[in-house]
């Protein structure tokens, strides 16, 4: 294979314990997607033709939930620490040539413009491993990059740091690039010797210096990229960043939000442009509305796919549900999955609806329960009307 090459190896094996959940940390959502997606696809879209993700607790979970995915798995049986989880990963990686890029499964910030700046200036300076950093105002909890005359000597982890290295600013946001094959034979030249009696992966540093290896740092600019997910308390400040960044994509293509910080949208949702969306809207899943509607305050919507110049009004709830242009949907709606509207259709306030198919112009203006029916077009449901398909058993 050529340099230019690169592959990349996420760590997600980690347990989690902070997180307090049965459900493994990395497959904790963030944004509609979970944390382990976000990584994935920043590897991916940065250039990593080959992506391995080295996985131990819970990794069942993990292999169904990205089971359509083209992530290999390795796994890491006993949890020794860093520099040991990458070595998992050797087999599928044992006749590589180029870079390899390292990441963590519980970053789930890091934009593919950061990555790419990582690997120009990984090329640029011709290093055996480039490590990304950030300064943060207390550093405390993260590893800090003690540098000497000739750039980076070595990082050294909080519970090991002297007083003057816990003084630090710069931190290892636990983000590499290594050249290929080397890093397998750097890691195998650390120890364990350590508070934790683990393999550190931030000793590689020390020794690729002592091996006669080029080290670089790259800063990075915004240090909550690099935010690491271990609580819940963690994990809420990551989903505000990442909401925040969405929203700022839909405002730049057009959508009005009354009041981004009250608005909730996933990160796999499209929206039209002149579309309007008010306060304590959730916009969630493969969700596609299109331009020129009106979402107001408290409409929950997931799955769905909306047409154009149509009107949610408030308290509405649809899910998996088509809903063709220029209808009024709600207040208080609920359309259920299987609901198809054709276009030019009415369901007014507490009109529910589920596996129903609504002809053109057809509406339902109040008080209605339509279940398992086809309705045709220019039909009016009168109040309090029902259809189901229920006959008391089944």
């Amino acid at each position: 294979m050529i340099q230019e090459q690169m592959v990349c190896v996420i760590l997600a094996a980690g347990q989690g314990t902070r997180m307090k959940s049965e459900l493994p940390k990395v497959l904790h959502p963030l944004c509609g997607k979970p944390l382990l997606w976000h990584v994935m696809t920043a590897a991916q879209n940065c250039g990593a033709e080959q992506v391995v993700a080295v996985i131990g607790h819970g990794a069942e979970r993990i292999r169904e939930m990205f089971a359509e995915s083209d992530v290999q798995f390795a796994l890491q049986a006993e949890q020794l620490g860093t520099g040991h989880a990458l070595l998992c990963a050797e087999d599928h990686l044992s006749s590589f040539e180029g870079d390899l890029l390292l990441l963590c499964g519980d970053v789930p910030l890091l934009r593919t413009e950061t990555l790419q700046g990582l690997r120009a200036a990984h090329r640029r300076t011709q290093a055996a491993v480039t490590v990304l950093t950030a300064q943060r105002q207390q550093p405390a909890g993260y590893g800090r990059i003690v540098r000497g005359d000739t750039g980076v000597e070595r990082i050294v982890e909080e519970r090991d740091a002297t007083e003057q290295e816990k003084r630090i600013d710069e931190i290892n946001t636990g983000i590499y690039l290594f050249r290929m094959p080397c890093a397998f034979d750097l890691l195998r030249n650390v120890s364990n010797q350590n508070a934790q009696g683990e393999y550190y992966l931030t000793d590689i540093v020390a020794a690729a210096k002592a091996a006669g290896e080029k080290v670089a740092a790259h800063l990075l600019g915004d240090p909550h990229e690099a935010m690491g997910i271990n609580d819940r308390l963690q994990l809420a400040e990551a989903t505000a960043l990442m909401r925040n960044r969405i929203n700022r994509q839909h405002l730049q293509n057009g959508v009005t939000l009354i009041d981004p910080e009250t608005t909730y949208i996933d990160m796999g949702v499209s929206i039209g442009s002149d579309t309007i969306v008010h306060p304590g809207s959730h916009l969630h899943g493969a969700t596609v509305i299109g331009a020129g509607c009106v979402i107001e305050p408290g409409v929950m919507m997931r799955d769905c796919l909306i047409g154009e110049r149509v009107h949610l009004k408030s308290g509405s709830v649809l899910a998996e549900s088509r809903v063709g242009n220029d209808c009024a949907i709600g207040p208080m709606a609920h359309l259920r999955p299987g609901t198809v509207l054709a276009g030019h259709n009415k369901l007014g306030n507490f009109v529910e609806t589920k596996k129903a198919e609504l002809g053109e112009r057809a509406q339902a203006s109040h008080l209605t329960y339509l279940g398992d029916a086809t309705i045709g077009r220019n039909v009016n449901i009168g109040c309090g009307t029902i259809t189901c398909n229920y006959d008391g058993v089944n």
